[in-house]
């Protein structure tokens, strides 16, 4: 049973928050309901994340193989591959093509950055405002159309399709980027340190930087001395040059991104992204001021959303403010 070998090697979902994928398919599988459903998520909005793209291009045929798995694995009616915009428009001819006469839906994701949250996904396909859910119930119990629904990223699916093959090998896909020589995504060993994974692939720099890895905006900053740890989160490595990079000019860029992207539903993002971008702004940035902004972002926001948001700002000043002023 697929369950059984994905359990046996142990994958993670590749979507960010690492969950174990196999629990999370019996808990579709055995939740009450005759109508199940199957969500291949490929919204990958976090900046710096290439990885979906390039399995898109590569591989689809592989992925197709994952999501049919879960089809049969949960008894599900149907699945969706939910794509953002320019990858709908890339490749929703070939995975038709593909997909041939098996029950998956290729949707055209209208939602930005937010709409890769599981909850908000489920909205925007419902035909809803592109807001997240209140948790519990969780979508393995209550997804879309309120019934159960087994939603992983596209990656995952890809390594699934691997296991069912007997060709997993613990792999993940890196996608390298910044002020390195050989940017890209490279699928390395999903346990290489960062340190590592930038040796190998010819990208460890020769002069002192720092790393955001997991993502553009809301990856965790990284001194040199901590990358001996594997990669989290959406599998990013954006390497920065200690002595060239603006840490004012690079929080306002996070900022006018989660501006852009903010959904507005809660007051911890809606007015802590805000004032963020306001003291940035100002001659004199308060870092008692954001921290303490942050901080309630971190506890009280309604979604990751603003979990993002304190992760990156919250590493860098802790991190890097003091020692560069």
């Amino acid at each position: 049973m697929i369950i059984e070998k994905i359990k046996a090697a142990n994958l993670r979902g590749r979507g960010g928050a690492g969950y174990p994928t196999a629990a999370k398919w019996e808990m579709v599988m055995n939740a009450p309901g005759e109508t199940k459903y199957v969500i291949c998520n490929v919204s990958e909005g976090e900046p710096a994340v290439a990885k979906d793209d390039y399995i898109l291009e590569k591989y689809p045929e592989v992925v197709i193989e994952g999501i049919r798995l879960a089809l049969e694995a949960i008894k599900a009616k149907s699945g969706i591959i939910y794509l953002r915009k320019d990858y709908f428009k890339k490749y929703k001819s070939r995975l038709k093509t593909l997909i041939g006469s098996l029950p998956i839906e290729v949707f055209e994701e209208t939602a930005g950055y937010l709409g890769g949250e599981e909850t908000t996904l489920l909205e925007v396909i419902e035909g809803k405002r592109a807001e997240p859910r209140f948790k519990p119930p969780y979508p393995p119990q209550s997804g879309l159309y309120l019934c159960p629904t087994l939603i992983n990223n596209l990656e995952t699916f890809y390594s699934v399709a691997k296991i069912a093959a007997g060709q997993y090998k613990s792999t993940r896909f890196y996608t390298i980027s910044g002020d390195v020589k050989k940017p890209g995504v490279y699928e390395l060993a999903e346990d290489r340190p960062i340190n590592k994974a930038l040796e190998e692939t010819g990208n460890l720099p020769d002069f002192e930087f720092f790393v955001q890895a997991g993502g553009g905006a809301s990856g965790q900053i990284l001194l040199q001395s901590e990358l001996d740890a594997p990669l989290s989160g959406a599998g990013s490595i954006v390497v920065y040059s200690k002595k060239k990079t603006d840490l004012v000019g690079l929080m306002k860029k996070w900022t006018l991104f989660f501006i852009k992207e903010n959904c507005g539903k809660c007051v911890p993002c809606r007015e802590g992204v805000y004032r963020l971008n306001e003291m940035l702004l100002l001659k004199s940035f308060d870092v008692k001021a954001a921290l303490e902004i942050t901080a309630v972002l971190k506890e009280t926001s309604f979604c990751p959303f603003g979990k993002g948001v304190a992760n990156s700002f919250e590493s860098l000043i802790n991190k890097l403010w003091n020692q560069d002023k």
